[in-house]
């Protein structure tokens, strides 16, 4: 995947106007929600968003798990180009790459709220 050219990663052109996607390029977007599909990485990423530029040990702190777990998961999302890190003495601080993340993060809970909103009004 190629990194973006700018820090917010507008689109080219909307979506409605694009050519339907190649098999290569669709992959490569399946690649990343795969990757997103994660519970786990989405909670350090929501946490990387709170936090803003933290460390390993601090995000497992946040997450509550062990930090060599957390250091795996971060692993998929740098080598990915989602995350990047920077070193400050012993320590390696990470933050997201393209605030795309961000939104679509936020695009993600506004869908699963409006599925749960609309859940509940069938069930009445």
């Amino acid at each position: 995947m190629t990194k973006p050219n700018s820090p917010s990663c507008p689109p080219k052109a909307p979506l409605a106007e694009r050519p339907l996607l190649s098999v290569p390029m669709a992959l490569e977007v399946a690649r990343i929600f795969e990757v997103l599909a994660s519970d786990t990485r989405l909670r350090l990423l929501h946490a990387l968003v709170l936090l803003g530029d933290p460390c390993m040990s601090d995000l497992a702190g946040v997450v509550d798990m062990k930090p060599q777990a957390v250091s795996n998961q971060l692993r998929h999302l740098v080598d990915l180009g989602i995350l990047t890190t920077r070193r400050h003495g012993t320590h390696i601080h990470y933050s997201i790459v393209d605030p795309c993340v961000i939104k679509l993060m936020h695009h993600g809970l506004c869908l699963n709220e409006e599925a749960r909103a609309h859940a509940k009004l069938i069930a009445s």
